[in-house]
């Protein structure tokens, strides 16, 4: 039988019932099949794949063939902008890949703008979800508006986001609209691509930089927030990452204190994609 609590490691994606470990793992920057299944030994059990992410794929068919109801694969299509997206065709090429009769969280990749994401194409991801062949539907997105007025309507049951200490939009744009559907929340970029380890414009020189462990754990120390992703470049990365989770929510005075770099490094507005 999964666990599922409901603490600081683990939750439960929202509405969907789908019990989780709030660190999810993804391999996008190939740190080793050894790393997926490290993850896996410590309890992880949220994994997130691109199409191309081989790794992942390799690790998780080995893994999935004793006991698939244990883990759960996030992915989707991705929003190709300029041409059509076909949902069903991806989900099906998604199933061949992980050798799987279902995908748990299935998601529509990489939404810019609200047109990005037609009736036409939320219509088919339901429709994919009456089958039985994903378990619950979502999309990524930046526009954090769109996002909070999806919740509000009961339109997805997961939404994957941009939330960290220099971006804390989500705070009042999305967070205070998914208890209306129990909306799923899944973040990334904690440490906003590493800016947030390292020391801003403006920075006294002998002033405090947070770690990622700190990074991490701001995300996770937000209640709406029910999986917060990692992107190891290795094994070692991976370990730390899990030391962080060990180490429960940050305190009020260095939540300030995240909030406070965070805000500097923000001011820079730079390029971070």
């Amino acid at each position: 039988m999964q666990r599922v609590l409901d603490d600081f490691t683990h939750t439960r994606l929202g509405s969907t019932g789908i019990g989780v470990h709030r660190l999810g793992l993804s391999a996008s920057y190939l740190p080793g099949k050894k790393t997926v299944y490290r993850a896996v030994e410590a309890g992880i059990d949220y994994f997130f794949a691109y199409g191309f992410d081989v790794q992942m794929m390799r690790a998780l068919r080995d893994i999935l063939g004793t006991a698939r109801e244990q883990y759960k694969i996030a992915t989707g299509p991705y929003n190709l902008i300029l041409t059509h997206t076909n949902v069903r065709k991806t989900l099906e090429k998604r199933l061949r890949q992980f050798r799987t009769d279902y995908i748990d969280v299935f998601l529509f990749l990489g939404v810019m703008k609200e047109k990005e994401f037609p009736a036409s194409v939320q219509e088919e991801m339901v429709k994919l979800r009456e089958e039985g062949k994903v378990r619950s539907i979502g999309l990524s997105t930046h526009d954090r508006k769109f996002a909070g007025r999806l919740a509000a309507s009961g339109a997805v049951d997961v939404l994957m986001i941009r939330y960290n200490a220099a971006h804390r939009g989500a705070e009042t744009e999305i967070f205070p609209y998914v208890g209306a559907h129990g909306t799923g929340v899944v973040s990334y970029t904690a440490t906003r691509w590493t800016a947030l380890m390292r020391r801003p414009r403006g920075w006294p020189k002998d002033g405090r930089i947070p770690t990622a462990a700190e990074c991490y754990r701001f995300v996770l120390s937000n209640p709406h927030v029910h999986v917060c992703m990692t992107a190891p470049r290795s094994l070692g990365q991976l370990e730390k990452n899990l030391a962080a989770m060990a180490q429960g929510p940050l305190g009020e005075a260095d939540m300030t204190f995240m909030r406070s770099f965070g805000d500097a490094v923000h001011a820079q507005k730079k390029w971070f994609m």
